[in-house]
This record gives structure tokens, C-alpha cells and sequence, in this order.
């Protein structure tokens, strides 16, 4: 499965129309997931800042989609962010970031959380797969104990991290001087 925006109408809307009901809170998203899984789909889970979206974070939720019928993507939180990434970041609002990762097709539900890791979302929502990207090893992902724990598996997702948010940032940076 592509991870570019749907085509055609969704319930009668318009194509290039980003479907809002994508972005859920945690409460109707574990009522989702419930109902997925009772369906006999298996679930993945996501996460990031995903502060300014570039091609890794696409390719990133491309595989994780691969491992599932449905992909969970939880958001970092403006204010979570700003702890793990210093003053000046992110660069874009959370209901922003969330609209832009639910845009693409592969993602099916996206939430915004305010926790320092995903280990709450993960024994909440109790996913098949728990996805993080090539900056980790199975070894070095911070929610490695918490999935073991709740049988979910860690598995590392997309191309190799030739891509970054804070180098994009510093090339948009070095361009702007020149203008």
C-alpha cells in the first residue's frame, strides 16, 4: 500500500479533503483499536514529533503499514516535544503535525501524547507491533521492557536515517541566509 494521499471521495467528500476523523483521542482510538482487533486485524503502532513530515517519516509508515491492517500513529505533544528537542521546537503546532501524518493513506488513526515514551499508549492499547524507526536497534528502543511484557513485538521500520527534521531545519536555515 501507497502512503500518499487518498484519491477518490471519501463518504462523499472531496478528494484533496484530509479526513479529521483520523485524529481521535485516546479514548475513542482504544475503542477503535477494540474493535479492529476483535476483527481479526492486526494493529500496529507508530510514533514521532514528525515536526517537519520528510520522506524518512513517509517511508518509516510505509513499513510499519505493511506489518498491519491498521497503523496507530501517536504524535508527540507540542509541550513533549519542546522536552526532548529544546526551545524553538517543534516547528509546527500538534494538530497541525497530526492533520499532516493523517493525510497519508497508510495511516488509519493518528492521537497526540504528551508522555515522554509510548509505553502508556502501548499497555492501553496492546498493539501486534510496536514500530520505531532505524535511529533504533530492538535493543535500544526505549519501550523495548514494556513490550515484551505485553507480548507485543518491536519491530524497526523504513530506510536508513539519512533523513532528519533538525537537518532539514539547518538546510532551510543556510538558504534562507543566502536569500
Amino acid at each position: 500500500m501507497s502512503c500518499v494521499p487518498r484519491r477518490g471521495t471519501i463518504r462523499g467528500r472531496d478528494p484533496g479533503t484530509v479526513d479529521r476523523r483520523k485524529v481521535v483521542a485516546l479514548r475513542a482510538l482504544r475503542k477503535r483499536v477494540a474493535i479492529a482487533r476483535r476483527a481479526g486485524m492486526k494493529v500496529a503502532l507508530a510514533n514521532g514529533s514528525f515536526d517537519l513530515l520528510h520522506v524518512g517519516h513517509v517511508r518509516y509508515l510505509q513499513a510499519a503499514k505493511r506489518l498491519s491492517d491498521v497503523l496507530v500513529v501517536c504524535v508527540n505533544s507540542d509541550r513533549s516535544v519542546r522536552g526532548y528537542k529544546g526551545p524553538g521546537r517543534p516547528v509546527q503546532p500538534e494538530r497541525e503535525r497530526a492533520e499532516l501524518v493523517a493525510a497519508l493513506a497508510c495511516v488509519d488513526f493518528v492521537t497526540i501524547f504528551d508522555d515522554p515514551d509510548v509505553n502508556r499508549l502501548l499497555e492501553l492499547l496492546r498493539p501486534d507491533f510496536h514500530c520505531k524507526g532505524t535511529d533504533y536497534t530492538a535493543e535500544t528502543v526505549p519501550e523495548k521492557d514494556m513490550a515484551r511484557r505485553i507480548g507485543t513485538r518491536v519491530r524497526i521500520c523504513g530506510d536508513p536515517k539519512d533523513h532528519s527534521t533538525r537537518d532539514l531545519i539547518a538546510r532551510i536555515g543556510r538558504l534562507a541566509r543566502r536569500c
